[in-house]
C-alpha cells in the first residue's frame, strides 16, 4: 500500500514541477520585526473590539440586575396594598392572591419586593397560611387621613 501511496505522491510533483506558477501579486518580503509589528496591530484591534463588546455586555447586564421593580409590579404593589387597607390592615395572602387574580409564582415574587410595606406572618389558625399584615407607619398614617 505504500508503493501506492508513493507512486501517487511522485506523480503529483512530476505534474507540479511542469506547472509554470505565475503569481497574480507580487511576492513582498517582511523582516521578523516586520511581521511582528503587523501581527501586534492586528491583535490590538482585534482585542480592542472584543474590550468594547464586554463593555457594552456589562452595562446591559446590570441594567437588567437593577432591582428596582417594573410599572407592572407597582401597580401590582399599590393594587396589594390598597386590598390591605380595605380589610383593616390584615388579609390571608391566599385570599389576596386570588383577588388580584394573578398566580402563586408571580406574587411570590412580589412580596419581597413588598417588604417595606408588608410583613408576612404565619396565620395563627393554620400555620401553613400566610396572613398579609400592613406595617404599622402605614396603618396609622392612612388612619390619620380617613
Amino acid at each position: 500500500m505504500s508503493e501506492i501511496a508513493l507512486a501517487k505522491i511522485n506523480s503529483f510533483a512530476h505534474v507540479a514541477q511542469q506547472a509554470e506558477v505565475s503569481p497574480e501579486e507580487p511576492i513582498f518580503v517582511l523582516t521578523g520585526s516586520q511581521l511582528q509589528e503587523i501581527i501586534t496591530r492586528a491583535v490590538q484591534e482585534a482585542t480592542e473590539r472584543l474590550y468594547l463588546e464586554i463593555a457594552y455586555d456589562r452595562q446591559r447586564i446590570s441594567k437588567l440586575e437593577q432591582r428596582e421593580p417594573q410599572p407592572l409590579q407597582k401597580d401590582r404593589g399599590e393594587i396589594l396594598r390598597a386590598l390591605l387597607v380595605a380589610n383593616g390592615g390584615k388579609m390571608l395572602a391566599k385570599e389576596a392572591r386570588q383577588k388580584m387574580h394573578i398566580d402563586r409564582a408571580t406574587f411570590s415574587r412580589l412580596l419581597p419586593k413588598m417588604k417595606d410595606y408588608i410583613e408576612v406572618r404565619p396565620y395563627r389558625l393554620k400555620k401553613n397560611q400566610k396572613l398579609l399584615v400592613l406595617k404599622s407607619k402605614l396603618v396609622e398614617f392612612n388612619n390619620q387621613q380617613d
